[in-house]
This record gives structure tokens, C-alpha cells and sequence, in this order.
């Protein structure tokens, strides 16, 4: 048997790695180099503690996780042994080497097909401010009222065995609530067969994506979109072609003259608060879009990812309550209602749509989560998200107006911009004269951040504009950030 002082171990307080896992590694540090041999009788657990001044304990835990991993084997009445199955290592030269944590190589030793998707984020930084892309204010969530139903839902669905695997669609509760929502609200005609629940919008928006298109397909996006859903798109290796955005949404002339020129499969559009514009396409528009649809033989896939918020009228009803050929599939969030945090989204269409959007599920996600889905249709039965919506369009409607006093004090003739009807953010574009990406590039110093413009251009054109959400900023923090932020101009000017 090996005398403990024959092991080369040392314990080092300061590391993060707990003491036992520092003698399991210094053991199987000495297997490999060859100073500990199969079949080799260690040290009892009572003198290695003593020799390392640990408690026993500790030496019996590293002893057990190394019998478990294989490099150990206890014989009773004997003592513990280096198992005989290793391969004989051969003893390293020179100079024994510090036990060190193994690391994960920056480079995998594999091949990484495909591209990098080109999605831009903000992150939040300590002491800056974020104009984020039109986000809900996070503190404003019933947050008692949401642990309740949460407390509800799973003393329910424990007490009921359904915490396990269910439908990949989601739980029945939930897309009754979300059916019975928008067959009221915004004038589909849904059933809860007819809508599969999804981690947020933009999961829909990636399994809708994977569903309607094939490497090749062409797909219409606008001009000016979402990033993300182009980025789906191209993931899944279809040709994206935009077409141009004006003040009352996508041109319907270019999207006609690209259907006639090509094979459309797919257009994804943003129609109530055009993203990142804020225009609302109009209903000539919409009905001539659906006539377009049916004419050319393309889906349509409407994303209307914050219906809720609409300030000076009801919300315009979506597409989907107009379409009568099942072209069009629906994407919405409950999301932004309470916190992105928590990811409750949907997406509606024809029955058979759905049921291939619940077989992609089943590859990619297997099902939500059945505690959080049964929380939310607590909360939309109870009306406690309808009183939250109320509540919180008055709080945004305020700070909307606020967010268009102070812009228009603090640049003046600088910008110009229209004060949007519905959404939580501003669509603000800048004088030709000011460098709008240069000043994303120098507000962060100035302690508040945005993106670019650049970031939503899909077709790749130059923009003046910016996207500047208001809604996550309290009042003050609204006045702080716009005083950085023409700061920010301001020293570019000088």
C-alpha cells in the first residue's frame, strides 16, 4: 500500500472546485502518468485525511466518485485498489504538473456546416439605458397574482399525473383560452385543434419557417423587417427577396411584379405595427395582399407580435380573420402582455398546417411547459391579463406621449418622426446630415445604447431611421435616456 506522502496531492482553499474533486482529479492525475498502477492498493481514507488535514468525509467522497467513474474498486476487508482494467499509463518526465479544472477548447474538433446567423442583441449594462426594440416594462407584471396561478397549476396538474409528456400542441386549457380570445377580440375562427402553443413568437415564426419552405424557395420579406425571421428563413436555406415598405405598409405593386418574375412560396409580413416602421397596412391593402395569395398560390405568415397595444382606436382585425382560403398562418404572444421571460407563444392556421407545426415541435422541443401554459389560461379565464392589459395601455400610453414631448425638445428639427397609433416603440428617423450608425456606435459612452438602423434593413439599403422603444423606461428614465442620447449627438456635431 502507497504511503499517503507518495500520492501527489495538494488542496488548494482557494480554488471554486470543491475539495474532494481536487483529490479525485490529483488521483487520476497520477493513474495517468503512470505513478499509480492498476491493481495498486491506495491509502486508507483515515490517513489520507490526516495527511491532506481534511476531514475524512471528504477523502470518502472522492474515493466513492471515483469507484463510480471506474478508476477505483473497493474490496471489503482490504482496502480500496486502482482497478485492474486500466490500461498501463507511461510515467511522465520531469516535473510533476498542478492539478488543473480540464477546459473546453475554443475550436471543436468537428465541422460547423452552414453560417453564422447575423442577429444583432442589446444587453443590459450596469448604469446604461437601452432603447430596446419596443419590449414591455418587466416591473409592471401582477407578479402575486401569477405565483398564485403558478402555485395552482401545479398543484393541479400534479394531483392529475400530468406533469409528464402531453400533446407537442400544448395543454388543451391554454388553447381554448387563446381560441376563445381570438375568435372574440380579433374575428378568426379558430378551435384549439387549430392552434399549436409555442415558446414565443419567434419559435413559431422559425417552425413556420421549417413547414412552408424548402432549400430554394423563394420567400418576400419587407424591406425593413424583423432580422430574426429573415435569419429563420436562410436557416433553412431559402432565397430571401424583400420588397419596399412606405407609409402604409408593403407595396403590393413590387410584391406583384416578384410573383409574376418567380415562384413566391412564402411572404412574412408585420401588418398591424409594421416592424420596424409602426405604419398599419391599410385594408385595401390586406384585402388585395389575400386576392394576391390566392392568385400566385403563396402562404402568408402574419406576425402580430403586440395586437394589444393600440392607443387612438381598436386594433384593425389581423388578416387571418379575413382569410377564407386557409392561406394564412397566424403567429402571436402572450409575452409581451406579462414578460418575454416568459415564453408564450401560438401560432393558428388550417388544421393540417398545425398538426405538421406540432410534428416540427416534436423534433426540436418535444412540448412546452405544461405548469407555465396552465398558469396563463388561469390567467386569461379569470380576465386577470385582460385587467393586467388595461391597466398597462394607459401606463404606455402615457410615457408614448411623454417619449414625443421630449424627443421633440431635445432634437427639434434634428428628427423627424410620426407618434405611432399602436406598438411600443418609435420609428424616429435623422436628419441626411447626421451619421445615424455612428451615433449607435458613440452612445454607449455616453451611457445609453440603441441599434443601428441598419440592423432591420433586410435588402441591405441605407436608412435614417431608428427604432426606439419606449415602453420598458420608466418616466424618468425616458427624460435621462433622451438627455444622453442628444448628448450623444451633440458631440458628434461639435
Amino acid at each position: 500500500m502507497l504511503r499517503p506522502t507518495e500520492i501527489r496531492i495538494t488542496i488548494d482553499r482557494k480554488q471554486k472546485i470543491a475539495p474532494y474533486l481536487q483529490i479525485a482529479h490529483a488521483i487520476i492525475e497520477e493513474i495517468r502518468r503512470g505513478r499509480l498502477h492498476p491493481g495498486s492498493a491506495l491509502p486508507s481514507t483515515r490517513d489520507l485525511a490526516k495527511a491532506l488535514e481534511v476531514n475524512r468525509k471528504t477523502v470518502i467522497l472522492a474515493y466513492d466518485e471515483l469507484t463510480a467513474q471506474g478508476w477505483l474498486t473497493p474490496e471489503r476487508a482490504r482496502g480500496t485498489f486502482v482497478s485492474p482494467s486500466l490500461p498501463t499509463a507511461q510515467p511522465a518526465a520531469f516535473a510533476f504538473r498542478p492539478i488543473e479544472a480540464p477546459s473546453i477548447p475554443e475550436e471543436p474538433d468537428f465541422r460547423l456546416p452552414g453560417q453564422k446567423s447575423r442577429i444583432d442583441m442589446l444587453l443590459p449594462e450596469p448604469g446604461v439605458l437601452m432603447f430596446d426594440d419596443g419590449a414591455p416594462d418587466t416591473r409592471l407584471i401582477p407578479v402575486n397574482e401569477l405565483a398564485r396561478a403558478y402555485r395552482r397549476s401545479l398543484l393541479s396538474l400534479s394531483r392529475d399525473n400530468l406533469l409528464g409528456y402531453g400533446d407537442p400542441r400544448g395543454t388543451v386549457a391554454l388553447r381554448k383560452a387563446v381560441s376563445g380570445m381570438l375568435n372574440a377580440e380579433r374575428g378568426l375562427n379558430t378551435t384549439a385543434e387549430t392552434i399549436c402553443l409555442t415558446r414565443g413568437s419567434q419559435m413559431a415564426i422559425f417552425i413556420a419557417a421549417r413547414v412552408l419552405t424548402q432549400p430554394g424557395d423563394t420567400v418576400v420579406l419587407e424591406s425593413l423587417s424583423y432580422p430574426p425571421a429573415r435569419e429563420a428563413f436562410l436557416a433553412n436555406g431559402a432565397q430571401v427577396v424583400t420588397v419596399r415598405v412606405d407609409a402604409q405598409g408593403l407595396r403590393l405593386d413590387e410584391l406583384e411584379k416578384v410573383c409574376r418574375a418567380q415562384r413566391v412560396r412564402c411572404v412574412y409580413l408585420t401588418p398591424h405595427h409594421q416592424f420596424p416602421t409602426t405604419v398599419l397596412l391599410p385594408p385595401e391593402r390586406r384585402l388585395r395582399l389575400l386576392t394576391l395569395a390566392d392568385q400566385f398560390g403563396f402562404a402568408i405568415i402574419e406576425d402580430d407580435y403586440d395586437h394589444d397595444f393600440h392607443f387612438s382606436h381598436r386594433p384593425m382585425l389581423p388578416l387571418a380573420s379575413a382569410d377564407q382560403w386557409g392561406k394564412v398562418a397566424y403567429i402571436g404572444s402572450l409575452s409581451k402582455l406579462l414578460t418575454p421571460s416568459l415564453r408564450s407563444g401560438y401560432i393558428a392556421g388550417a388544421k393540417r398546417f398545425v398538426d405538421r407545426v406540432a410534428e416540427e415541435i416534436l423534433l426540436i422541443d418535444r412540448q412546452g411547459d405544461p405548469a407555465t401554459e396552465l398558469a396563463v389560461a388561469d390567467m386569461m379565464d379569470s380576465g386577470e391579463i385582460r385587467r393586467h392589459a388595461r391597466k398597462v395601455l394607459r401606463v404606455y400610453d402615457d410615457r408614448r406621449m411623454l417619449f414625443t414631448g421630449l424627443l421633440k425638445r431635445e432634437f427639434s428639427s434634428l428628427i423627424d418622426f410620426d407618434v405611432p397609433d399602436g406598438g411600443l416603440a418609435f420609428w424616429v428617423r435623422f436628419d441626411p446630415s447626421i451619421d445615424a450608425a455612428r451615433l449607435a456606435m458613440t452612445a454607449g459612452s455616453h451611457g445609453v445604447k440603441f441599434m443601428p438602423g441598419a440592423t432591420y434593413s433586410i435588402s441591405g439599403e441605407p436608412t435614417s431611421g431608428v427604432r426606439l422603444g419606449f415602453a420598458s423606461l420608466n418616466e424618468l428614465e425616458l427624460a435621462e435616456a433622451v438627455k444622453r442620447l442628444g448628448a450623444s449627438l451633440r458631440s458628434l456635431q461639435a
